[in-house]
Formats: structure tokens, C-alpha cells, sequence
């Protein structure tokens, strides 16, 4: 009986699976190919040139009432479109125009829900759309990836999703992690030669993702449950809470929504990681319109180097002979913007009111003098108790922007808020840098005066760590940087071998090489970029910042020369009539070779920043050099241990 029970559940299984409706979807260039299944559940298998990448993906969502999605989904008709169109940037970080191409295969299904797939030349994505006007809550999002086997990851382990998702990326198989260990996204796969970063975009009003393990090549959803109560934790309230309530559920929705995209970026070679623009092509477009007071640039920066100015004939601090000196060294260099970090208002949590050493209205007035814009440090918790009034206030005063901190959690009130906080600066003519924060996920194209987020492991971590090594940050433009803009804050001045790093609070110095840090202006993507040494260090290295002076942080054009996870990376960008390059390794002296032929015909000048003959006993050490080049010209530059080489590319 046993025996007959067990053939008739097989048979079942397979006159299952025999009714099971098929859908393929092949990428513009035909290249990558996603095969979808619906039966008794959704699932998707991803090829790159007809090699398996993802092997299972399971696609469903559970609600509190009405249907869930993907389970025992009937599929009413499907559609196919091949779409192909020019986006345009408010804020280019990586290229003015964008050619969004993709094909899209629509399900609709009975119950009242749509499951979009897209297939594009370097990933592929899916995203759920609930037609029903319904108020209900989110139970559970499932997401399960299958990878093939040996696929190994270099997953950003959390402790805890209350998190400012800065981590270290582990060398991980997939067998090795257990389903009590988590990561925050992005995070990279390798499955024989192939590349999968996984990530989210066009998250809105909606909890963010991590994925968990389970021993196995199979990765699971996490999700933070929607929060009840958090109350302030002793000894940091300003900034730090306990969530003591959670519900059962992980959102509340009214329907007739969209739900954020899962985006696989997948490619054989490590450059196209770093060229993709897939997360920002899926995000929702601008919400604005006006958008001609949005200003890019650089930001003198104080926290960093802890107002450590001399050479002066006053106490430097918080006070205002201390800024308006970082507003002088701004202006006298071409810098956009100075930030008062903390320590500007009159306690952390009273952020109406100044720190009476420091005169607010006149350092905007005298930056304004200066034409350098204010941007106003602000904790997450006091701006979300009363942000119109706070807003209203800064921008009454003249500020340009804010700098919002420790929001550290990924829960949907937190993602909500984010956006709003968007919103109410658009709608002020105010610039947004969020800081001890989740990564992009798509909010800075709706609301472009967003232009800058932490959730990365950066500089600020020199001055209590020693672990920003230059195989971090060569590991960063490939992880993180995907996902968007990233504020690693570069600039220091102080820089060093490993065997001369110290750790000092007060005075952070850098690993590798002073031409390491100069080459992560033109890597690194930041339209709000930091120079985070003390402007009596950079008058010292005035030639270091005539360099660095000339990077703009927005790009008409990206082409990624060469590139290796972990190991190195060189980029070319073209903004205007110039070309600038930027070349970083890890602890390996290595040269690399640049072949120019991207450059169009005629002769150029080229300025040089690269490692000077001792860099690798003397990480300060540079030299600069100019002569002339065309598009035939290959130049073999000599980085040194945790080095980095720089170039600017001006047509004669």
C-alpha cells in the first residue's frame, strides 16, 4: 500500500509539472535567457550563453487576506515587449545618457496581480504589481535562489538588521553559511566564470532585503517585521533605539501598488559590473521637475580630521573662525560645499537652535560670500520628529543641504521615511546626503537632490580600524558601488604602508598610497564627494589638491579598461572635452597597461598623479608628470603596493 501511495504522489508530480505553463525571455542580444514556470508555485532558471547561472528562483508573496501571490497562480494572458529608449540623468554619476534596452514578459494572473520579468544584455530582474485597491498586511516575501553548485559569494555579513549596513565582504562558499547568518545587499556571487550581484531597486514605502543561508546553494529572503515601538536606548537616545514591538508582519499595504524589483546583475567579464546601470534603469523616474538648482560637487569636511587646523592664531574647534577657515580653504579652491558635521547645534537632539560658539547665519552668509554652499549635519531621530519645521528652518538660514545620520535600520516606516525626507528637501531646494544608511535602491532618480549614501565600509573607519585596506577598496566599485553612489569619503593626506599604520582618532591616516587615495576621485562615484583631511594638510599638499581640484563628480561618459575583483581597477571618464582616468590596486605591486584608443583622433595632453620611486617604503610619496599622447598611445603604469595612478586627458 505504502509503496503504491509513493508511485501515485510521483505520478502526480509529474502530470504536475506536465501542466505547468512555460514562458521564455531572451535578452536584446540574445546572450542571457530567463525560462519561467508556473504550476502549483512561480519559478525562474537564468542562463548567461546557455550556462546555468541560477539555477531555481521561487517568486511569491503572502498576504494577511485576499490572494497571495504565486500560489496556485492561474495565469489569465501574458505579453511580450521588446523596449528600447534613452534615459538622461538629472544627475549623470556614471553616463549623461543611459540606453535602456530590455525585453519584458508581463504575467497577469488571476486574483488581480502582475509578475514582470526583464531581460537585458547584463541582468535580468523581476518585480511584483498588486492591482487590488485592498488594505492588508505583507506576511512574507519569499525569495529563494538556487546557485549551482562550488558557487562561492563575498557576502556582507550582518550581526543584526538594525544596521548602518557597512561591512566587510567574506570570501564565502554558499555551503558554508547557515541559515543563522545574513547578509545586507549588494552582495556578489561567482558560479564558475560568471559574475551575479543581487541587489533591490525601486524600493518604496516597503521593507529592504537581506538573504540568508541555509548550509546549501540555496539563499532565503530575510526581511525586518514591521515595527510597533522602539524606544530611545540609554546612553545614546539622541541617536540610537531599541525596537521592543514588532508585528507578525513586514508591511502594511493599501494595494495598487508596485513592489520593488530584484535585480540579478550577471556577466562573464568584472568590468561590466562596475559599467552597469540596471539598478538606476529600474528605478521610478524623477518626481520633480524643476531640477536646475541641483549642484554636484565637491564638500570640504570636517569630522574626518576632527577640526584639526593650525597654523592659525585661534583655538580651532567648533566655533566659527574654525569654519569660516574650512569656508576660505573651499573657495580658494573651486570646492562647492563645506559640511558642519556634528557639533553645529545646540545639543544633539535641540537641532533648531546653534552651538552658541558658532554663529550659523554668518557662516552661511559668508560662504554665500564666498560662493561655497552650507550643508547642515542632522541626526535621523530629532529631524524625523519635526521635519517640516527643521527644513523650513535650514533653508530659511540659506543652507543648501542636509546630511541625515544613524537612521541604521531597513524596516518599511524607515525606508518611508527616507522619501519623505526626499520629498519635503525637493520641494525646499534642498541636496540630500543620507549617511549611516542602507544602500541605493533607487530613490535618487524619483528625487535627484538625493545624492549621496553611505552603507559602505569607508575612510571614517581609519580612524578606529585598521581594516580599509587597499584590497577593500578595490573590492568596493565591483559590491557596492553597483547599487549606486557610495559617500567613502576619500582625501587623506596622511597615508601609509602597512607596517607604519597607526590607529588614531584624532588623527586618521590612510592604508596605501597618497596616488591610491587621488585615483578614488575618478573611481569612486559620488556626486557629493568628500575631501575629508584638515585644510592646513591640504595647504601642505596644495599640488595634491590642484590635482584633485579638476575631478568633477558627475560624468558624461564611463568606460571601464581593465578590472578585477579585489585585485585592481582602471576606469576612464570622459566629462566635457576631458578624459580622466583612475587605476587602483590592492597589497600587489602591479602595471597595468592603458591603451588610449578610446580617445578620438588628435593630440592630447595628459597630466599624470602616479606612485613615486619609494611608495612602497614611503606610501606619501608621488610624483606628477605631463607629456603628450593620441589614441595609439599605451602607457605601462607602475602602481605600488596598495597603489593607484591618476591621469587628466585634455585635447590640444
Amino acid at each position: 500500500m505504502k509503496k503504491n501511495l509513493i508511485k501515485l504522489f510521483i505520478i502526480l508530480i509529474c502530470l504536475n509539472k506536465s501542466f505547468a505553463q512555460k514562458f521564455n525571455l531572451n535578452s536584446p542580444d540574445n546572450n542571457l535567457q530567463i525560462n519561467v514556470e508556473v504550476s502549483d508555485g512561480i519559478t525562474y532558471k537564468i542562463s548567461l550563453n546557455n550556462k546555468v547561472v541560477i539555477e531555481e528562483g521561487i517568486a511569491s508573496m503572502h498576504f494577511s487576506k485576499g490572494t497571495d501571490f504565486g500560489v496556485n497562480p492561474k495565469v489569465k494572458n501574458h505579453s511580450v515587449l521588446l523596449k528600447s529608449e534613452e534615459i538622461y540623468p538629472t544627475v549623470p554619476h556614471k553616463n549623461a545618457k543611459i540606453k535602456d534596452e530590455y525585453s519584458e514578459l508581463s504575467l497577469n494572473f488571476k486574483g488581480n496581480y502582475t509578475l514582470k520579468f526583464r531581460a537585458y544584455n547584463d541582468g535580468a530582474a523581476y518585480q511584483f504589481i498588486d492591482q487590488n485597491n485592498t488594505e492588508r498586511q505583507v506576511m512574507s516575501e519569499q525569495i529563494d535562489i538556487t546557485f549551482p553548485d562550488k558557487t562561492t559569494s563575498l557576502f556582507p555579513q550582518e550581526e543584526s538588521m538594525y544596521s548602518h549596513n557597512e561591512r566587510l565582504y567574506l570570501d564565502k562558499s554558499l555551503n558554508e553559511i547557515s541559515s543563522n547568518e545574513f547578509c545586507s545587499l549588494p552582495v556578489l556571487f561567482t558560479t564558475g566564470e560568471t559574475r551575479v550581484l543581487f541587489t533591490e531597486t525601486a524600493l518604496h514605502d516597503y521593507p529592504g532585503l537581506f538573504l540568508k543561508g541555509s548550509n546549501s546553494t540555496v539563499l532565503k529572503a530575510k526581511f525586518p517585521n514591521f515595527v510597533l515601538e522602539a524606544i530611545d536606548k540609554d546612553g545614546r537616545s539622541d541617536r540610537v533605539q531599541t525596537i521592543t514591538k514588532e508585528a507578525n508582519y513586514i508591511a502594511e499595504t493599501t494595494g495598487g501598488r508596485d513592489f520593488p524589483w530584484r535585480v540579478f546583475i550577471i556577466t562573464n567579464d568584472d568590468k561590466k559590473l562596475v559599467e552597469s546601470n540596471l539598478t538606476y534603469q529600474l528605478s521610478k523616474p524623477a518626481a520633480i521637475n524643476k531640477t536646475d538648482w541641483i549642484k554636484p560637487g565637491k564638500v570640504a569636511w570636517d569630522w574626518y580630521n576632527n577640526n584639526n587646523i593650525y597654523g592659525v592664531d585661534f583655538e580651532s574647534g567648533l566655533n566659527t573662525d574654525t569654519y569660516k577657515y574650512y569656508i576660505d580653504f573651499a573657495s580658494k579652491n573651486g570646492i562647492e560645499y563645506v559640511i558642519l558635521d556634528e557639533g553645529w547645534t545646540k545639543s544633539t537632539t535641540d537641532i533648531l537652535h546653534f552651538n552658541p560658539d558658532m554663529d550659523i547665519k554668518e557662516l552661511i552668509r559668508y560662504g554665500d560670500e564666498k560662493g561655497v554652499g552650507i550643508i547642515l549635519w542632522v541626526l535621523w531621530k530629532p529631524l524625523d520628529a519635526n521635519l517640516n519645521e527643521i527644513l523650513e528652518t535650514y533653508k530659511g538660514w540659506g543652507a543648501k543641504g542636509i546630511k541625515v545620520d544613524f537612521m541604521q535600520r531597513n524596516d518599511q516606516y524607515m525606508v518611508h521615511s527616507y522619501e519623505e525626507i526626499a520629498k519635503v528637501c525637493a520641494k525646499l531646494e534642498l541636496l540630500v546626503d543620507f549617511h549611516g544608511a542602507f544602500k541605493p535602491a533607487g530613490l535618487r532618480r524619483m528625487y535627484p537632490n538625493v545624492l549621496n549614501y553611505e552603507g559602505v565600509k569607508g575612510s571614517e573607519n581609519n580612524k578606529w580600524s585598521d581594516e580599509i585596506t587597499p584590497e577593500h577598496n578595490v573590492t568596493l566599485p565591483f559590491i557596492r558601488m553597483v547599487a549606486g553612489p557610495m559617500d567613502y569619503t576619500p582625501g587623506a593626506m596622511i597615508n601609509k604602508q602597512e607596517i607604519n599604520y597607526s590607529i588614531s582618532f584624532d588623527r586618521p591616516m590612510s592604508l596605501g598610497t597618497r596616488a591610491h587615495q587621488v585615483a578614488m576621485y575618478v573611481v569612486y562615484e559620488a556626486p557629493l564627494q568628500m575631501m575629508c583631511e584638515s585644510p592646513s594638510r591640504y595647504y601642505e599638499e596644495q599640488e595634491t589638491v590642484d590635482f584633485i581640484k579638476q575631478i568633477p563628480t558627475i560624468w558624461d561618459e564611463t568606460k571601464v579598461l581593465q578590472a578585477s575583483v579585489g585585485n585592481y581597477i582602471t576606469v576612464a571618464r570622459k566629462k566635457d572635452e576631458k578624459w580622466f582616468i583612475g587605476s587602483m590596486t590592492d597589497w600587489d605591486e602591479r602595471t597595468l597597461k592603458i591603451d588610449l584608443g578610446f580617445l578620438d583622433t588628435g593630440e592630447y595632453t595628459i597630466e599624470i598623479f602616479k606612485d613615486g620611486m619609494n611608495a612602497n617604503k614611503f606610501a606619501e610619496d608621488y610624483k606628477k608628470e605631463s607629456k603628450t599622447v593620441d589614441n595609439t598611445t599605451k602607457i605601462n603604469a607602475k602602481l605600488a603596493k596598495g597603489g593607484g595612478w591618476s591621469a587628466i586627458i585634455t585635447k590640444k
